[in-house]
């Protein structure tokens, strides 16, 4: 296949042309290299498949350039963290829903058929049902959930006008190799990880009880290659028999959450790096976290039913979150030292 990859030089984006590359693919790679960093792909620049774009999705043709002659987008190009939007909604904005229409745009002239993007978790909002199941979402609780929220409205305009293909995979907080420990938005694990690795005690919001359905990025990688690769008729026949158990009034949107389906507590979490990063330092497992209050526009507990995107994609995640704890923090033990 030849796929453009947008987001590409960040932290899933980058494991995502890794995967591809090595699988043979033609992969086109763009990124303004905002969020993401020259260094998580600078052992593909060299591969006659890899093709890298510096550029901006909020730049028309910018976009047009990487969809040209390729056969499938996965759209990982987007600005996180909730934090960040709260601080900042108009560039969460610019970014997020103008340049996700732009890709739309681009992929849509281009003759492009399927359209894969990274939608969240976070869409699911004030809504307390666990767990989460696509067909029932709560009101936002940030700007960052609102593009998100956005950009699966506009994917499903774009498959009804015009007929393209579009798959969107709601994120349940992922983890994994290459993800930041550095800058003001950070995500939890890595910012622990490199915390407990330098002998400073993490900062826990709240009292700890608070959950998360984490997710390795492999499980991720797995979610991205079965949305680009199944047949449409196939798609659509699994999708219609799964809707077949649904509420009458349900979407039928092509959304699917990718997580594990598991529910771990922040001290849960805290305990685990802890206890992973102490065979290699001893000194690690006297640590204790600092708590503080609890953070603006975050939800107290997050899990997935993964039932659908496993009727209907066949998607079987292979690693639960403390297999994935192991691995991400060999990984950090290896590369942030």
């Amino acid at each position: 296949m030849k796929i453009t990859i947008t987001g590409g030089a960040g932290f899933i984006g980058s494991n995502l042309c890794e995967y591809f590359v090595n699988k043979g693919h033609d992969i086109t790679c763009l990124d303004n290299l905002s969020t993401g960093f020259m260094h998580n792909i600078e052992h593909l620049l060299n591969k006659p498949n890899f093709r890298f774009i510096e550029g901006d999705i909020r730049n028309m043709d910018t976009c047009r350039e990487a969809v040209s002659g390729n056969d499938i987008v996965l759209h990982e190009a987007a600005l996180g963290s909730v934090p960040r939007s709260i601080n900042d909604p108009i560039n969460t904005n610019n970014n997020n829903i103008d340049g996700f229409l732009n890709m739309l745009v681009a992929t849509r002239d281009a003759g492009i058929h399927r359209f894969v993007y990274a939608a969240s978790s976070s869409t699911y909002g004030d809504s307390k049902e666990l767990p989460k199941t696509e067909h029932k979402i709560g009101r936002p609780l940030s700007p960052y959930a609102v593009t998100k929220f956005v950009n699966e409205l506009y994917a499903n305009v774009f498959t009804e006008l015009y007929g393209l293909e579009t798959i969107g995979l709601r994120y349940f907080n992922v983890f994994g190799r290459r993800q930041d420990p550095n800058g003001a938005y950070a995500a939890v694990i890595p910012l622990w990880v490199k915390a407990l690795i330098n002998h400073e005690s993490p900062f826990i919001n709240g009292d700890g009880s608070y959950s998360r359905d984490f997710t390795y990025i492999d499980n991720v990688i797995q979610a991205n290659e079965l949305a680009a690769t199944i047949p449409t008729v196939e798609i659509r026949k699994r999708a219609s028999q799964y809707n077949k158990s649904l509420p009458e009034n349900a979407p039928m949107d092509l959304v699917f959450n990718v997580a594990y389906g598991g529910n771990t507590t922040l001290n849960d979490l805290f305990n685990c790096l802890r206890k992973n990063l102490a065979q290699y330092d001893e000194k690690i497992s006297s640590i204790e976290p600092i708590y503080r209050e609890n953070r603006a526009g975050d939800i107290p507990h997050s899990q997935a039913s993964i039932a659908k995107a496993q009727q209907v994609l066949g998607y079987q995640p292979h690693f639960d979150a403390f297999k994935g704890f192991e691995q991400a923090c060999e990984w950090y033990w290896n590369n942030i030292k």
